[in-house]
């Protein structure tokens, strides 16, 4: 995913729009690597034979969460858009989410999380908000069409409004959490082979 998220900022440089605070003011690049990041600390720390640690789980359902988003809204609201390669956006709005999603559901190592740190899933997404409706209304760049300005406050509220709900409420972070609340069946170990 990585490797991914690189070469998208790679042709963005290459066509001279290497501005990196653009490029990683779009949710979908700036989730995409943060979770990739949290992915290959849970594979270390599986690696390592440790448990995974509950904030650690957290971050991974948050990016789970984040991910669901990204792939609802970019082909709900806005498909087909941006200037990536088709086979990037599939990999960043379809593949990705998808297995981040079934990776954290059938992982066995995964921490179940209390209902109570549901919460954890708005700071990251209400930081990323303001700050771009702040540079939408200082340098004037917005990441989404849906979220410029001159769209009228009302259609900002209704936007803004909706992911939100969409992130803390329906599908993405409720589901989640109970995902990471269903234990997994952990493999019966075979028999040993008695000998002739």
């Amino acid at each position: 995913m990585l490797a991914v998220v690189v070469h998208a900022f790679a042709l963005r440089i290459a066509v001279g729009d290497g501005n990196p605070f653009d490029f990683f003011g779009y949710f979908t690049n700036q989730t995409s690597t943060l979770t990739a990041v949290v992915l290959i600390a849970v594979g270390a720390t599986g690696a390592a034979r440790r448990a995974v640690p509950t904030w650690l789980g957290i971050g991974w359902a948050v990016g789970a969460a984040c991910l669901i988003v990204v792939a609802v809204v970019y082909n709900g609201l806005v498909p087909g858009t941006g200037s990536a390669p088709a086979w990037v956006s599939g990999i960043l709005h379809v593949v990705f989410p998808v297995l981040v999603v079934v990776d954290l559901a059938t992982a066995r190592d995964r921490p179940r999380l209390a209902w109570r740190w549901l919460g954890w899933v708005l700071p990251y997404p209400l930081v990323w908000i303001t700050v771009v409706l702040v540079r939408g209304a200082t340098d004037g760049w917005v990441p989404y069409g849906f979220l410029l300005p001159e769209r009228g406050l009302g259609s900002l509220v209704l936007h803004v409004a909706g992911i939100l709900a969409l992130l803390l409420l329906l599908l993405a972070a409720t589901g989640v959490w109970a995902l990471t609340r269903l234990r997994m069946p952990l493999p019966r170990p075979s028999a040993p082979r008695r000998g002739r």
